[in-house]
Formats: C-alpha cells, sequence, structure tokens
C-alpha cells in the first residue's frame, strides 16, 4: 500500500495541473493565429462582395466616372489649373481614393449588421477565431475591395480624354490608399456592431461619410475656403488622405496651405493617419472583445 501512495498521488496532481491549465467554461482560449480560419474568413468576405463585383465594384467606377464628366465639363472650361496641372489631372487621383474609401466602408460596415438583421453572426462568432483574427479577416476584405474599386476607376479616368494619371511618388499612392482604407474599414466595422438596422448604416454613410468625403478638398484646394471652414478643413482626416494620394501623382499638395511646402507635411499627415489607424484598431478590437451589442 505504502508503494501504491506516491503514484496516485501524482496522477492526481498530473490531473490537476491538466486541469489548471483548461480555461473556464464557456471561455475560449485561442493559442497562436488561426491561420486557415482567419484565411478562410477573408476568403468568404472577399467572394461575397465579388459575386455582385458589377454592383460592388464596377458601379462605382460608372460613378466616379460621371463626376468626372460633370466636374470637368462644369469646372475645367477654358484651360484650367489647379496646383500646376490641368483640372481634370487634379480632380483624378482624389476621385480614386474618395470611391476606395467609401466601398471599404460600404463592406465592413456590412459584415457584422447583416448577421445581426439575419440571425446569422452565429457564423462568424462561434468559430475559433480571436477577435484580432475577426478584426483582421473583415477589415482585410474591406481593403480588398477598395483596392479592386481603385484599379477600376483609374482605369476608367485613364481612358477618359483630357484626364493623366503619371505617378510622381508612388510610396505616397501606396500608403495614404491603404490608409485610407483601414480608416473606413476600421469606421465600417464599428458602425456595424453600432447599427441595429440598415437605417442607422444609411444614416452614417449619408451624414457622416458622404460629407467628409465630399467636402475634403476633392475637387477644390481648400486655401479657396474662408474661416472657420478653412480651420475645419484641417480637422478632416478625409482631408490628408485625398491630398496625400493626390501628391502621389502630380507632386503637389495643399496640406500645408502652399506649394513649395515640399514633402515634410505630407509625411507627418501619413504619420498622423497611421497614428489614427491605431487608435481605430484598437477601439473596434475593445468593442468586439466587449460583444457590445453583438451577445444578447
Amino acid at each position: 500500500m505504502s508503494d501504491q501512495a506516491p503514484a496516485q498521488r501524482e496522477t492526481f496532481d498530473a490531473d490537476n495541473a491538466v486541469a489548471r491549465q483548461l480555461p473556464a467554461w464557456g471561455e475560449p482560449r485561442i493559442n497562436g493565429i488561426n491561420r486557415i480560419g482567419l484565411w478562410s474568413l477573408y476568403r468568404k468576405e472577399v467572394r461575397r462582395f465579388f459575386k455582385v463585383q458589377t454592383q460592388t465594384v464596377w458601379a462605382p467606377a460608372f460613378t466616379t466616372l460621371l463626376f468626372l464628366v460633370i466636374f470637368s465639363v462644369a469646372l475645367g472650361r477654358g484651360g484650367r489649373e489647379i496646383l500646376g496641372v490641368p483640372f481634370e489631372s487634379f480632380l483624378a487621383p482624389g476621385l480614386i481614393v474618395m470611391a476606395m474609401m467609401q466601398n471599404s466602408f460600404a463592406n465592413s460596415s456590412f459584415s457584422f449588421l447583416s448577421g445581426k438583421i439575419q440571425g446569422t453572426i452565429i457564423d462568424l462568432l462561434m468559430p475559433p477565431l480571436s477577435h484580432g483574427e475577426l478584426l483582421a479577416g473583415i477589415v482585410g476584405a474591406a481593403v480588398t475591395r477598395a483596392v479592386l474599386v481603385g484599379c477600376a476607376v483609374a482605369l476608367a479616368i485613364f481612358l477618359y480624354p483630357g484626364a493623366r494619371l503619371v505617378i510622381a511618388h508612388p510610396w505616397a499612392i501606396l500608403w495614404f490608399g491603404l490608409m485610407g482604407s483601414l480608416m473606413l474599414g476600421f469606421f465600417g466595422l464599428a458602425t456595424s456592431i453600432w447599427a441595429e438596422k440598415f437605417d442607422h448604416n444609411a444614416a452614417v454613410t449619408n451624414f457622416i461619410v458622404a460629407p467628409l468625403s465630399l467636402l475634403s478638398g476633392t475637387f477644390y484646394t481648400i486655401d479657396r475656403l474662408h474661416e472657420p471652414f478653412y480651420t475645419i478643413s484641417h480637422f478632416n482626416p478625409f482631408f490628408y488622405v485625398i491630398s496625400g494620394f493626390r501628391y502621389g501623382f502630380i507632386g503637389q499638395s495643399d496640406i500645408a496651405g502652399h506649394m513649395e511646402a515640399g514633402a515634410a507635411p505630407v509625411v507627418w499627415a501619413g504619420a498622423g493617419l497611421l497614428g489614427l489607424n491605431v487608435v481605430l484598431a484598437l477601439g473596434v478590437f475593445v468593442l468586439l472583445k466587449s460583444g457590445w451589442k453583438i451577445r444578447s
């Protein structure tokens, strides 16, 4: 009997050690990155919008081309130039990145909202995905849609006579296009968590996203604005995305208010957008982890 006691004690201690390693009942514990799950979620979100690519990719390109035609005819007559380039060449980059941001928002804002309304949100919450992986998969698909829309819009503008897309600084195009798409991807996901019906999503689109994008220097330089609108425009993050993205094409920007400022203000704007995206990502991560308006 004395020989069996230590063995039983060791078995008991081993069972307790295993029990301590297990998570509490109902509490998920995921170690590492679930690459297969993250890739599956990303593919699901991409295939969802790509099945209706006429509406999600090519329709925005056609709508943006109409903007270019209308404004170039109305305001671009007589060889008008802005920032040293023809009006059509000034307008084109802003239209491209504006379409990218709007469609990034549209894609990520639909994910959770449609699941909550249709009762299929359990398909997003039950798989063994961490909150960070859920965030990365949805926002990654939104950025993918934004890139595809940007390429489609650029192709449409390239075929439009009078507009020239000459790349001056590729890094600015890539950086500000990515920052703008991420910013609206995070904001769209936060909107889908908050919204309870499609009317809420439409309200954010119509009263926040659309005004901020249209009143951000897409069709003009902000030095034409009087106070207080000139100062207010500098608090609009859309303005920095559009001006920085335009800088990548024409080599000029109105971020500092004058053409001779060089690349320094553009670099600082890019750094500021990175900080803003980090804050947005952390905020959305906290919302997902809290389960606010997701678990009922």
